[in-house]
């Protein structure tokens, strides 16, 4: 029995549904124990491996398969996520503090290198490790309306030169390591990456731009032409002569453009993110020897190995930083964001440092000197970044435009309402009927029936007359409101899709759709219609979960971070809602325990001066604003919720992803906690400039 166990773990199928469940399960509880969820996947490597119950082993060609798969995925989703431009609004800034965050840690991670008794060759090799970075806090910078301030904008240009430049250093270093190498092959080396890059970023780019122009609405065969430009660009940088991460990188800026924050990109960074990423960091996990690594942290000499890669890492990013600031005139604080941003150590560090382990130029000592700097590194930097962020300079209420103090909908409002389930409709329909009827608007009621390739099969004309009663049914319901009704009825063969274009076609201003309970486990594992018109959506989307009649909303809570373009359309949101229903307002900030008085006075006077620029229609309605010192913002937004009649969030369509793993947020942490309704708030992508920062 035990050989037959033993038997049917070496089948590659079996280990790759272990890995499924790995993949699935452990970052959700490290997660839930607040720990990144790439340490439970280095430490499911690190239990089924040799050193623990000796499921996979690190010779095992699946396992090599699949984590040079997710390690040429990570890189490329490393060069598709750069936003290029950004980096052409600030070249020149973001190639000078490029020079400086790639230089200084380069010299750094070298002399740490030789040091510890290295020859020159790793020890370049280290100082490149140093070079890169990963944008691992810019979720956060975009969700406090920053990224526009250039010090911010520089930073994430300079990512395109730190990454190239440490992955050309890998590339020779690796060759010299090879053995037989000379002045001659160098300069061959160098040109033939020269022509290999420009033969990628500009040849890649026009056949990609000619191929989605051809294959139009064909995402099937988009996503499977991006996956083949990886890839291909990953053979040729071999038969170069260069690694194959480096082609993964080119790639991805190649692609850049061409696929831009369509749905082709959030497929194709969603297939890494949730399959192929995490097995890398399931296989690194499993180069781990528990006993090295306790003795890298209790050896003298491996422990200030450790110490050293970690302090010189840190130091020369914020060296880089303060040259910055002295070259271009920065602000301390824009200086601290520029550090904190360029601090985090994941994606390219990590795959560089893999290659070098792999080829025998780094040690077993180093790489696991770079897994702890990674945990450091990705703890600290974010950190960081979330305290000096929000110092940053921003516009004060007094300079709203005149136009933010209107409602964000002045007149004949057209809200969309797909219908598909009778249990919920009602009352998504009351809610825009009310909200339609204070507009002198129309209320579309929308129904998708999902095409066959027969239109005349049977089972279409079934969708077809399900979809029709649905219609009449809401028609009926929405009249008694005395609003204009006009019901749409659609054959399409994706819902959200057609819930778009619809919305698109007939000029919507806002879409209104139902939203059930759902985990975050059923949430990781389900891709939903919710998300995908989220993400496409040409108008504001409310999505609701409500449990009662909108007309019995009398209380309405809207947390409020910073105010943004963005949160101040959720507020203006919260606003139609409690004028058609004569409720109040509550506008709830949550600070630290550890502000102090003065901090909150001056928060809940920028909070009044909001109010004050949104009148006269809030002096209609009855407006509170509440204060509450809490450093778990969830928390906080589940305890006070429970008094409220509903609850309104903000959503955030911005990227979230780390080194291409997907990060919880704010709003799936608390949804299935919330025990009032409650409405998520999403409009198009737009210029998210700060307006107003609360906790500044």
């Amino acid at each position: 029995m035990l050989l037959l166990t033993a038997g049917l773990f070496q089948e590659p199928i079996v280990a790759f549904v272990i890995l499924l469940a790995v993949i699935l399960v452990v970052p959700l509880i490290f997660e839930r124990l607040r720990l990144p969820g790439l340490v439970g996947l280095l430490a499911a490597g690190v239990a089924l491996g040799p050193n623990g119950l000796n499921i996979f082993q690190t010779e095992s060609e699946t396992m090599n398969l699949l984590s040079d798969i997710g390690l040429i995925y990570l890189m490329f989703v490393a060069g598709l996520e750069i936003d290029i431009d950004q980096f052409t609004r600030t070249r020149n800034r973001s190639i000078g503090f490029g020079t400086f965050t790639f230089l200084v840690p380069l010299i750094v991670g070298t002399i740490v290198g030789r040091l510890f008794g290295f020859d020159w060759n790793p020890a370049i090799l280290i100082g490149s490790l140093f070079a890169s970075h990963t944008l691992l806090a810019y979720p956060i910078v975009s969700r406090l309306g920053i990224v526009n301030n250039e010090a911010v904008t520089v930073t994430i240009g300079a990512t395109i030169f730190t990454d190239i430049g440490a992955l050309l250093v890998l590339a020779i270093c690796i060759g010299i390591h090879a053995g037989d190498f000379t002045v001659f092959k160098l300069f061959t080396l160098l040109g033939s990456l020269g022509i290999y890059t420009i033969v990628i970023l500009v040849g890649f780019d026009k056949a990609g731009r000619e191929f989605f122009k051809r294959s139009g609405d064909e995402e099937g065969n988009q996503f499977l032409f991006v996956l083949l430009a990886v890839f291909l660009a990953s053979v040729g940088a071999q038969l170069i002569g260069v690694e194959k991460i480096v082609g993964a990188f080119l790639s991805g800026l190649a692609v850049n453009r061409v696929v831009g924050d369509s749905p082709v990109k959030e497929k194709v960074v969603f297939v890494g993110s949730v399959l192929f990423i995490p097995i890398f960091f399931v296989d690194m996990g499993l180069l781990i020897r528990v006993p090295v690594f306790i003795q890298s942290l209790s050896d003298p000499k491996l422990l200030g190995l450790t110490i050293a890669i970690v302090v010189g890492l840190i130091f020369s990013k914020m060296a880089a930083a303060v040259l910055a600031k002295l070259a271009y005139r920065y602000s301390w604080t824009e200086m601290m964001v520029m550090g904190s941003l360029s601090l985090p150590q994941v994606a390219a560090t990590l795959a560089a440092t893999l290659v070098g382990y792999r080829a025998g130029l780094l040690t077993e000592g180093v790489l696991n000197s770079v897994i702890v700097l990674m945990l450091v590194t990705s703890t600290l930097g974010p950190i960081l970044t979330a305290r000096f962020a929000t110092e940053l300079q921003a516009e004060t209420v007094e300079d709203l435009p005149p136009t933010l103090a209107d409602p964000v909908w002045i007149s004949q409002m057209t809200v969309l309402v797909p219908v598909y389930n009778p249990n919920t409709e009602a009352n998504l329909l009351e809610l825009a009927a009310l909200i339609a009827r204070s507009h002198s608007g129309r209320l579309i009621p929308f129904a998708v029936a999902f095409s066959q390739s027969h239109l005349n099969s049977s089972q279409m004309q079934e969708r077809l007359d399900r979809s029709e009663l649905l219609l009449e049914r809401a028609t009926q319901f929405a009249q008694s409101f005395d609003v204009e009704v006009s019901p749409i009825l659609r054959i399409d063969d994706r819902i959200a899709q057609g819930i778009t274009r619809a919305s698109r076609e007939h000029h919507a201003n806002l879409i209104i759709m139902g939203w059930g309970r759902q985990s975050r486990f059923g949430e990781r594992l389900f891709r939903t219609i919710v998300s995908d018109v989220l993400y496409a959506a040409p108008c504001p989307v409310a999505v609701a979960r409500l449990l009662k009649s909108p007309s019995q909303f009398q209380k309405i809570l809207i947390p409020i971070e910073n105010l943004t373009l963005r949160s101040i359309s959720a507020l203006q949101f919260a606003l139609n809602i409690a004028t058609a229903t004569n409720g109040q307002m509550t506008l709830m900030h949550v600070c630290g325990r550890t502000t102090s008085a003065s901090k909150i006075a001056w928060i809940r006077s920028q909070l009044d001066l909001l109010v004050e620029k949104l009148a006269p229609q809030v002096e209609q309605i009855a407006t509170e604003i509440v204060i509450i010192p809490e450093d778990d913002i969830g928390r906080a937004i589940v305890a006070a919720s429970k008094s409220f009649d509903l609850l309104i969030l903000r959503s955030s369509q911005t990227p979230n992803t780390a080194g291409g793993l997907i990060l919880g947020n704010l709003v799936s942490q608390i949804s299935v906690q919330i025990q009032c309704s409650m409405i998520l708030f999403d409009e198009p992508e737009v210029v998210d400039r700060p307006l107003l920062l609360p906790n500044a």
